[in-house]
């Protein structure tokens, strides 16, 4: 055996290294045996080694094949201490251009001569990890059988003895990897789409984009996120939701010098986030909110205080609190340097986490100014942001603002028109006298409302409605006795004379309306509604009415107002003077960033006859021209729903206007008009008796219904596309003309073609192919997208709708498939939809079969996808 001693340096590398020989073995009795006679063509042969490489080439542990053990040593030889020179042995070393040992020869002397009965121990290292001897000192001698191989990446190649002949049918075993593939290093099969390049066609003109550039500074800043805790003690360690940002206020407020006068960055919920770490990982805090009775209580009810009550509770400033425990935790930390590679294009999941924290903050700084918080949009109480769309409804005009694309942008929310209530239920049930408010209603629509209570300037939740009015709402009330100033006296009186001889109100119209309730089930607290007022900021969740839906569309703000409208949201929000964002070296320029854009020529259309059709004024002119394939129409009737028109006119005009375009049109079946007694029925009820009249006059199943309304965004819409496309699957065709001519005419029969199967125009790229990647090869286009219900309506399902080209080569012809899901669900599920007969009713098989029936049956070699959105 040999016992060596090691002097290691910082770096792990053994500089020098004295081997020490163990001492001689007894001498055996019988004469040594003459030495074993090698082969000269042995001496220059290197050990076998059984090398264990991972993907990356680097090797990670090698095994050597030893020779077998020496022969005996003399007694009469002496042992010399060989020292070797920085390795323990003369040794040869190449070297690399960047200095890197490449290959290391070692000549080591001949090994002692060791009796064949003496079986050799196995030496274990345990990765140079030094024994503990008794004493539990540390053991600087290491007992090795070879000099120490260095770390790798280099190779060393030893010159050993000899090693032993190895048998033809021997298979070396194969040593498992102890390294494996680091989790994050991506597959050379699975590599970013790059942009082949960029578009050079068109006109260039100056652009700009509703995105404002952001820079990074102190790239090594780091963010500690903190898990927050608040339970009330009161409620038993209940969780608190609604009112954390106000406890979290007010823990800063009482705990800053604790917390290391840290800024806190919080998301209203279970995170808290601050640039640097907090002084500790833990905190217990306890935190109090103070909150007055007289001014939450301050109408008349059955918890009111006496008017002795109120001045002992003035004097003294008696507040009601409620204690609160805030446990704050440390979670992880999240570094800025992940953005800063994110930029230079490396895939960091970690850049993802630090711009998120980046929107906590401005949607906090957005929440300091008392703005409406969804999402990543603020809004306003300004009333320059206020578009009203009827029925006492205002539209809010906010901002979405978000660091993950540094976009901001206008947006729109629906909130309850701020002011009187009184003035709210009259517009919302279109009614110009209070006595027609349908109270029922009204109670439904008023609940849960914030409301400022006109008497005391307060605040208040709306509980309900008072169910006598308000001259006959009694309550106990104390008052003074004006004979015996020291006693107190109970009597009984209306809210309608509390507020008039005692507060000196005037209410005009409150005597025989009920009152609002703001107080607990068995303590109610009842205002009149004169008194009352919506504050605004209050969401309306509900869906729009089609007629509120065109005109909010129609006051959408035009580019030069939004471009005013940003910018002016960058200069107020002032992020440059937000202390996180600051001590991250998050700076925002303050004007829209510029970009050059093209304009890319018009395509070109070819219409009947292989004629050219080419735009006039930004629009494609179909005067005198016939469509590229038009459709014959042989059955087919008109339905009238009360509209002011000459259908006898109008179907002449349209049969005309067909001729004109080649669309063979035959007279229609007949003119139906709706009946004068279902006008004032309901929408549902008015479709099914027309169709009861469509059964009775036409001698089968029209290939085209065409449906005059009286009126735009009318209600009988809906249920006659259901009834027509859903259930009975009839082309119709909606028409309120507001006049007729040749435009109009002719708009009207270029969807009535398109329906029924006919084709209005072509590309003119699609009859001599320009895009070889889909000419060339059988291409199929998809486009995915998932519309949802409107807010607040999670009974509404979501559709799911995909559409697929058809008629390869062609790029502008597509089939629709739309399905129904589960409400709010992103994620299209009936793509694959497996029968239990074993067949597939999805998408994607009805749209491939579509496409072969389509292309002559040719399959897809190649299917390009485009869904609605891209998030990653």
């Amino acid at each position: 055996m040999e016992e060596a001693s090691e002097d290691e340096l910082e770096d792990g590398e053994i500089r020098d290294a004295v081997i020490d020989l163990p001492p001689t073995p007894p001498v055996i009795p019988s004469p040594p045996p003459p030495p074993p006679v090698i082969p000269p063509e042995l001496h220059n042969m290197e050990p076998e080694e059984q090398q264990l490489e991972l993907e990356d080439g680097e090797i990670r542990d090698t095994v050597f094949a030893l020779p077998p053990p020496p022969p005996v040593i003399p007694p009469n030889v002496k042992l010399e201490k060989l020292e070797l020179q920085n390795m323990g042995t003369e040794e040869q070393q190449m070297e690399h251009e960047d200095g890197e040992i490449v290959d290391t020869v070692l000549s080591l002397p001949p090994p002692p001569i060791v009796p064949p009965n003496v079986k050799p121990e196995k030496l274990e290292l345990q990765n140079m990890k030094p024994e503990m001897n008794s004493k539990d000192e540390e053991v600087r001698d290491t007992v090795l059988p070879l000099p120490p191989l260095l770390p790798p990446p280099p190779l060393f190649y030893w010159l050993l003895p000899p090693p032993p002949v190895i048998p033809p049918n021997f298979k070396p075993e194969k040593l498992e990897p102890q390294y494996m593939k680091p989790r994050n290093q991506q597959s050379p099969g699975r590599l970013r789409i790059s942009r082949p390049g960029v578009g050079r066609e068109g006109q260039c003109i100056s652009l700009l984009v509703n995105h404002f550039k952001a820079s990074v500074n102190v790239p090594d800043a780091t963010f500690y996120q903190y898990t927050v805790s608040v339970t009330s003690e009161d409620k038993g360690g209940a969780q608190i939701k609604g009112i954390g940002r106000k406890i979290m206020d007010s823990l800063y407020q009482t705990y800053c010098s604790e917390l290391g006068w840290k800024h806190l960055t919080y998301d209203g919920e279970t995170s808290l986030y601050t640039v640097g770490p907090l002084p500790r990982n833990w905190f217990e805090f306890k935190v109090v909110l103070e909150e007055t009775p007289l001014k939450r209580n301050g109408s008349p009810g059955f918890d009111i205080p006496s008017e002795i009550e109120c001045k002992r509770l003035k004097r003294c400033s008696y507040q009601a609190t409620k204690m609160f425990k805030v446990e704050i935790r440390f979670a992880r930390k999240i570094p800025m340097q992940a953005i800063g590679l994110a930029l230079k294009g490396c895939n960091t999941e970690g850049a993802v986490d630090a711009m998120r924290v980046l929107d906590i903050i401005i949607k906090q700084q957005a929440a300091e100014r008392g703005c409406l918080l969804i999402r990543q949009s603020f809004y306003h109480g300004d009333v320059r942001n206020f578009v009203s769309v009827g029925d006492g409804i205002t539209g809010v005009r906010g901002f979405h603002s978000s660091f993950r694309t540094t976009q901001s942008d206008v947006s729109t929310t629906m909130t309850f028109t701020p002011g009187p209530v009184i003035q709210f239920l009259l517009t919302n049930q279109r009614v110009t006298d209070p006595h027609q408010i349908d109270w029922g209603r009204a109670k439904r629509m008023l609940k849960n409302l914030l409301i400022k209570a006109k008497h005391n300037n307060m605040e208040f939740k709306i509980k309900g409605l008072s169910e006598k009015p308000c001259k006959d709402l009694y309550f106990l009330m104390k008052m003074r006795n004006e004979e015996r100033k020291n006693e107190v006296k109970t009597v009984e009186l209306t809210v309608y004379d509390y507020f008039t001889k005692h507060r000196k109100l005037e209410l005009t119209t409150s005597a025989y309306m009920p009152c609002i309730d703001v107080g607990r089930p068995k303590k109610p607290n009842y205002i009149p509604l004169e008194l009352c007022s919506l504050v605004p900021l209050q969401r309306y969740t509900k869906s729009l009415s089609a007629v509120q839906r065109s005109f909010l569309s129609e006051k959408s703000p035009k580019p030069l107002e939004r471009i005013e409208s940003l910018t002016d949201f960058i200069n107020n929000s002032r992020y440059d003077a937000d202390p996180s964002l600051s001590a991250c070296g998050v700076s925002i320029e303050k004007q829209l960033i510029p970009v050059e854009g093209r304009v890319l020529g018009t395509p070109g259309l070819k219409v009947g006859n292989n004629v050219d059709c080419f735009p006039d004024n930004g629009k494609w002119n179909y005067s005198g021209q016939t469509l590229y394939e038009p459709v014959k129409i042989q059955r087919w009737a008109v339905v009238n729903f009360s509209a002011r028109w000459d259908t006898s006119y109008l179907s002449r005009e349209l049969i005309t206007g067909a001729r004109d375009k080649g669309i063979h049109m035959d007279p229609p079946y007949s003119l139906i008009e709706e009946d004068y007694q279902s006008r004032r029925l309901p929408p549902i009820a008015r479709v099914e008796m027309m169709f009861e009249q469509i059964k009775t006059k036409l001698p089968g199943p029209p290939e085209l219904l065409l449906c005059v309304l009286e009126r735009r965004n009318s209600d009988i819409y809906g249920p006659w596309k259901n009834k027509c496309l859903s259930e009975l699957g009839i082309v119709t065709q909606c028409l309120t003309p507001a006049k007729i001519n040749d435009l109009y005419i002719t708009n009207v029969l270029l969807k009535i073609n398109t329906k029924l199967g006919g084709k209005n125009s072509l590309l003119a790229v699609e009859q001599v192919p320009h895009i070889p990647l889909i000419s060339e090869t059988p291409t199929m286009i998809l486009g995915m997208d998932v519309s949802h219900g409107a807010p607040g309506r999670s009974d509404v399902p979501s559709i799911a709708a995909v559409v697929g080209s058809r008629y390869w080569p062609l790029i502008s012809r597509y089939r629709a498939c739309v399905r129904t899901q589960s409400p709010k669900e992103e994620m299209i599920n009936s793509l694959y939809k497996p029968l239990p007969n074993g067949k597939d009713d999805g998408i994607i098989r009805e749209l491939l079969l579509d496409f072969y029936e389509t292309s002559n049956g040719r399959k897809p070699s190649q299917i390009m996808v485009f869904p609605q959105g891209w998030s990653g």
